[in-house]
């Protein structure tokens, strides 16, 4: 029971993003459809299908074999992976369009990237710090933390759209 518990505010979260961004592509105004809009379609889609992604890994993830102990490394865990992408509620900046399509692609590539390097990960995806399968092909076989590289990379692409000086 304390295990499906401690799934329930990932699960949410991912859950209410994945909502925010439906919502916003349902908005989105029918542009001449050009490289900027596919792109743009193609990033929410990808930011889409990675949440839910991780709501399903969330449900189906194996139990833990160890765990840390206290509650400091699990806010820590919750508040360093996903605060960040809180940002998607800001109003976004106005770009030139070279730097609108640098940032649509950066997010695009990071979050196709972490699509590809979640599903591999499968059920041993864990955002607090516990010990599950280790994970040693796909991705996992040239970089230790694939995941991490690639929403680096998305939220890199993420803040030239909201952050302001």
């Amino acid at each position: 029971m304390y295990d499906t518990l401690m799934r329930l505010p990932l699960l949410g979260y991912a859950l209410f993003i994945t909502i925010v961004q439906s919502r916003r592509l349902t908005q989105m105004e029918l542009a001449p459809i050009d490289a900027v809009y596919v792109t743009h379609v193609a990033m929410r889609l990808s930011t889409i299908v990675f949440l839910l992604l991780v709501a399903t890994v969330v449900i189906l993830r194996t139990r833990p074999s160890m765990k840390a102990s206290g509650i400091r490394p699990r806010i820590s865990a919750l508040f360093g992976s996903f605060l960040t992408y809180v940002i998607v509620l800001f109003p976004r900046r106005d770009l030139s369009l070279p730097l609108e399509m640098a940032s649509t692609v950066l997010i695009l590539v990071g979050t196709t990237g972490a699509v590809i390097a979640l599903s591999q990960l499968g059920r041993s995806f864990s955002v607090m710090a516990e010990t599950r399968r280790l994970v040693t092909c796909g991705p996992y076989r040239f970089v230790r933390h694939p995941l991490y590289l690639t929403e680096g990379i998305a939220i890199f692409g993420l803040f030239m759209q909201f952050a302001s000086v």
